[in-house]
């Protein structure tokens, strides 16, 4: 065997043994049944403690009426008020939103505000979600309800999530929603989008009070309000591009317990079509979980290619002793891979796939940081919100 040939046989190995590792070791991130609240009982309180819904929206008028009569459907048999923030939209969601109240008759119980003038230091979703905060305060809620005006819930969602964050003793729980799979590139890239997230942020690191890891999703998220005073408000968050894991590490580091899970029955119903509208969702946030670090940048990049593109590549040499190592480690990648596409409803055929999918991520990464570093890092409906200087708070 020449020094050549060792080195291929040593690295395809190594390949195999890595993935061994993340799909036994790695907090059990590819097992979605266990994170899937949908077939939990969440249980039932004696009493229901009032909560507040707060939507922070901009230019969102194609979704926000379906996310308002979603929340006025809500079989909660608390109180629940629901506050509207409208974070400068130029599109008419405001209208969109008022139909949707008049259209329900709800009025009585939900407040229509807009955002005050951007403060400087404040990324515009954490501005307007304090600014729901402060509105919101007026009904002495227990629970304050952030949910994106692009999401539909379920009538029981909110009724599940207190009774189970209530049951536990949780300070913060969050709800990862369907996201939309119909086209060609959703369906090749969306489910890689929560398998990188889960990966990121395991839900069983992240209820482990011994962990620093702590994720959580934005879209559809309760949060004590006493344990968002104890972290010092919004406030604790107001630069931060990625607000859920931002507030979700907060909470853990004040002593909050959290819990994070899946759902198919609350759904997003932004549509992300086309490759270049999800290479831009990808980039909005790639390079902020990178703490906008150049070392970290190159790492994450070689990381990708050595886990994800590099058993595929050697599944094709001529070696068999080199390529069965390697197909052996693409083989446990497929199969890690296989139930997020099952919870998806996407065909098996796109398992294999995902190294595919891994290099439009790197490549979406590698443009996140260069929209950066041009000064346009985190830009969300026409506005760049990424700071100056790093923000650390992001990632547990």
């Amino acid at each position: 065997m020449t020094l050549a040939s060792g080195v291929l046989l040593g690295l395809a190995w190594l390949l195999f043994v890595a993935w061994f590792v993340l799909v036994v070791m790695w907090g059990s991130f590819w097992q979605l049944w266990r994170y899937d609240a949908d077939r939990d009982d969440a249980g039932t309180l004696p009493a229901w403690p009032a909560v507040v819904a707060i939507i922070p929206a901009r230019n969102e008028v194609e979704t926000v009426a379906a996310t308002i009569s979603s929340l006025a459907g809500q079989d909660y048999p608390g109180q629940l008020n629901i506050v509207f923030v409208d974070d400068h939209s130029s599109d008419g969601t405001l209208e969109a939103v008022r139909g949707a109240v008049e259209e329900k008759g709800i009025s009585s119980r939900v407040e229509i505000i807009s955002a005050p003038t951007l403060s400087s230091g404040w990324t515009g979703k954490v501005w307007a979600m304090d600014t729901g905060v402060e509105t919101a305060s007026k009904f002495g809620p227990d629970w304050f309800w952030f949910v994106d005006a692009d999401v539909v819930c379920a009538p029981d969602t909110l009724r599940r999530l207190v009774s189970r964050a209530t049951n536990r003793g949780l300070s913060l729980a969050s709800l990862m929603v369907l996201l939309e799979s119909k086209s060609f590139a959703e369906r090749l890239l969306v489910p890689p989008f929560l398998y990188f997230f889960l990966m990121l942020y395991p839900p069983r690191w992240t209820e482990n009070q011994k962990s620093r890891t702590a994720g959580s999703a934005g879209g559809c998220l309760i949060l004590r309000a006493d344990a968002l005073e104890k972290i010092g408000g919004c406030a604790a968050i107001r630069g931060e591009v990625i607000d859920d894991c931002a507030l979700s590490l907060a909470v853990k580091r004040s002593g909050g317990r959290l819990w994070m899970g899946l759902t198919r029955a609350s759904k997003s119903i932004r549509h992300h079509p086309t490759f270049s509208e999800i290479r831009d969702m990808i980039a909005r946030t790639a390079f902020t979980q990178l703490h906008y670090s150049s070392p970290e940048l190159l790492g994450t990049i070689a990381g990708l290619a050595f886990a994800f593109l590099l058993p595929v590549l050697m599944t094709f040499l001529p070696d068999p002793r080199v390529w069965s190592g390697a197909l052996a480690a693409w083989i446990l990648m497929t199969l890690s891979f296989a139930p997020t596409l099952i919870y998806y409803r996407v065909s098996l055929f796109f398992a294999p796939l995902l190294p595919v999918a891994t290099f439009y991520y790197a490549y979406a990464t590698i443009l996140s940081a260069v929209r950066y570093w041009l000064g346009r890092g985190g830009e969300w409906k026409l506005r760049s919100q990424a700071p100056n200087r790093p923000s650390r708070g992001s990632l547990g």
